[in-house]
């Protein structure tokens, strides 16, 4: 009976069984190795919540929020950057974030439309917290990608309460996948996408800094894998076909999180780099894909309020010291892209559409033809 409720549960979900993350397969992208979660979360003090929103046969959608640390993000800010890769977006916040260099809202990641309702939540939830109640601006930072062929997107079902039910949901450790939160409705180089995560921590002697990141996929492309052309070899990939699934536009929303002590500017450069993680899997941001990156540090907070005197003592690593985590970050970001994909399941939804899963037996066969695996 529970195999069954849990079954049930599921197919609710659209989750249709347990499916592997990239390393499951034995695949080892990259040359660092990952942290404990191989998360996002393996930063400390970073935690992870979704609300998923799956409804009728039309409704595929959700949020995801990122939360730097417990305390109040508002009076604790955290250095942050944004960079755009292509600018066919509609996230909030990153302009403010640009320009002090400062993030005191959790990240919040949903569907195009849903963008507005998700950022009053999250003012509205900053404003509610003890320490805040003088507060009369609030620099919400929302990211968005269109799940709109999945998703009824013109419902605007994506409600304030979830917001704050995926807030409340945030921990630590293991984090969710595919096609869950945020990523219930996406779709990437010609599957279905999703969340994805991954980290990496660089060798004692360069630190030992952990960098984390976490995805929602939703672009095209030329699927590529370990540098194996997969979506050539299955025979779906842009100009190949005349579906909706294959066309490259869409987006990605790729949230950096590092403890390396980084000021904004050096957190800007760590956010360039995370587009060369994001075009070895097969991306040439099309024209209407919105590429975006927020990266943050924890390892030092900002008060809200200027200290006395109003000196702020900023640690920052030399540039020198930075070549470990631009590879970091660019490997976490390639990753955590094949974890979005690995892990997301086939979901029928608006108009009666289907976007199938990546057929993981394939891609195994495939990458060992290749030679990437034994």
């Amino acid at each position: 009976m529970v195999g069954v409720l849990l079954s049930l549960v599921q197919a609710a979900s659209g989750q249709e069984g347990e499916r592997p993350r990239v390393r499951d397969l034995g695949l080892r992208p990259g040359i660092l190795t990952p942290g404990r979660w191989n998360a996002i979360t393996d930063v400390p003090g970073v935690r992870v919540g979704h609300r998923t929103v799956w409804e009728g046969e039309g409704v595929r959608t959700g949020v995801t929020v990122i939360l730097p640390h417990e305390g109040n993000l508002f009076q604790e800010k955290v250095p942050a950057a944004v960079w755009v890769g292509n600018g066919f977006g509609k996230a909030a916040g990153f302009l403010q974030v640009r320009e002090l260099g400062t993030l005191e809202t959790p990240i919040a990641l949903t569907n195009t439309v849903s963008v507005g309702v998700v950022w009053d939540a999250l003012v509205r939830w900053t404003l509610a917290q003890p320490g805040n109640e003088d507060v009369r601006s609030v620099n919400a930072v929302v990211g968005e990608t269109n799940d709109g062929l999945l998703n009824d997107i013109r419902g605007g079902h994506v409600r304030p309460e979830h917001v704050w039910e995926a807030i409340a949901s945030a921990r630590p450790g293991p984090v969710e996948e595919g096609t869950v939160g945020a990523g219930t409705g996406t779709v990437c180089l010609g599957w279905k996408g999703g969340i994805g995560t991954a980290s990496r921590v660089l060798p004692a002697r360069y630190g030992g800094y952990v960098v984390g990141v976490l995805v929602q996929t939703n672009f095209g492309g030329i699927l590529h894998i370990d540098g194996v052309p997969v979506g050539r070899e299955l025979g779906r990939f842009f100009m190949q076909g005349d579906v909706p699934y294959e066309r490259p536009d869409g987006s990605c929303m790729i949230v950096v999180a590092t403890n390396a002590p980084l000021d904004r500017a050096t957190l800007e450069r760590m956010a360039h780099r995370a587009i060369l993680g994001m075009a070895r899997t097969g991306s040439f941001m099309a024209n209407g894909s919105g590429d975006f990156v927020i990266a943050f540090s924890t390892a030092y907070r900002i008060p809200h309020r200027a200290p006395e005197p109003p000196v702020l003592q900023i640690p920052a690593l030399h540039p020198d010291a930075l070549n470990p985590l631009f590879l970091a970050v660019v490997e976490a970001t390639e990753e955590a892209i094949y974890n979005s994909l690995f892990r997301a399941t086939t979901v029928t939804g608006f108009g009666g559409r289907t976007v199938e899963a990546l057929p993981l037996e394939r891609v195994r066969e495939i990458l060992r033809r290749y030679g990437r695996l034994p």
